[in-house]
């Protein structure tokens, strides 16, 4: 073989021990790259409704459409006054629609099985971020009772809506909660297989969800979220 061929032939040679370390070396780093741990962290709150809202109606039923109709109109004086007494101002309390339905107009219901021809309902709505004015309200509307007025609640099982709408305020803490959790569970991992805990190849932030404590507490809420989170893990 002449001097140029060896020459090549030594070219050749060192590429490919070259081109070999090289694949070697990104398979090292690829191997680690790939080692990885996923968690999750949890953030919960539990916080208090602020906002309450109370859908109500009074009914009434007979066959004179006139004396029915001014008794309802009592009844929503009475009714009027008592929110009042009870401190709740024209925002917070709004009078609704009046309702009549007549028997011998229901097709589905024919008069002649009905006792009154004619029911008359009005609605009402108390929405309020006064809690315990609202819970007060409720406890003493017994006293309407004792002057011939119904109230019904819209929701029977469950009379009082609440709300809680100060959620914006306290996100970035409980994200942050969130992922300081998940690198507490990712570094418990990494310790138990005897590694460190690298950087975040990849974040999930979790949808916050908010429901009642529990069935009999509604004015409490628990604000709930769980971040997933994958770290890279090293040796």
């Amino acid at each position: 073989m002449d001097k140029l061929g060896w020459f090549n032939a030594i070219i050749i040679f060192s590429g490919l021990t070259l081109g070999g370390y090289f694949i070697s070396n990104t398979l090292v780093k690829g191997k680690a790259y790939d080692r990885s741990v996923t968690v999750k962290g949890l953030s919960e709150r539990e916080v208090a409704a602020d906002i309450s809202v109370w859908p109500i109606n009074i009914t009434v039923a007979g066959n004179d459409l006139q004396n029915i109709q001014q008794e309802i109109e009592s009844q929503k004086r009475e009714v009027t006054k008592f929110f009042k007494d009870q401190g709740f101002n024209d925002e917070e309390f709004t009078i609704g629609p009046t309702n009549i339905s007549d028997a011998k107009a229901d097709l589905y219901n024919p008069g002649p099985y009905r006792e009154f021809r004619y029911i008359v309902k009005s609605d009402f709505t108390i929405r309020t971020t006064n809690i315990d004015k609202l819970q007060k309200a409720l406890s003493a509307s017994l006293t309407l009772v004792s002057k011939g007025i119904l109230i019904s609640s819209k929701n029977d099982w469950r009379p009082i809506e609440y709300s809680f709408t100060g959620l914006n305020a306290i996100k970035p803490a409980m994200i942050e909660e969130a992922t300081n959790n998940a690198r507490e569970v990712a570094e418990k991992f990494a310790k138990d297989s005897n590694s460190q805990v690298g950087k975040i190849m990849r974040a999930n932030q979790g949808l916050f969800t908010i429901s009642d404590r529990d069935q009999n507490t509604p004015e409490i809420k628990t604000v709930r979220v769980v971040s997933t989170i994958e770290y890279q893990l090293k040796d």
